[in-house]
């Protein structure tokens, strides 16, 4: 599975979890939130939201610089 995979499942698993904090019914609001930490804080979830966070990192234009010429940008 590719990390935005990984990452989109987590989030997609923990808007359900909220959604069930939000029924108009009684819930054990700890057990809820001790599923929503488990699915944030999987070690295959935090290895992809950081190696996507660096990749956005990596990826983001430096001032200065024209990324189609990788060249200074005369400014």
């Amino acid at each position: 599975m590719s990390d935005q995979e990984l990452a989109v499942q987590a989030i997609s698993e923990a808007q359900h979890i909220l959604e069930e904090y939000l029924e108009p019914r009684h819930h054990d609001s700890e057990r809820l939130l001790d599923r929503l930490v488990e699915v944030l804080e999987r070690p295959s979830v935090l290895v992809a939201v950081d190696r996507l966070r660096r990749g956005v990192a990596d990826n983001r234009p430096r001032e200065g610089v024209d990324r189609r010429r990788s060249t200074p940008a005369r400014i």
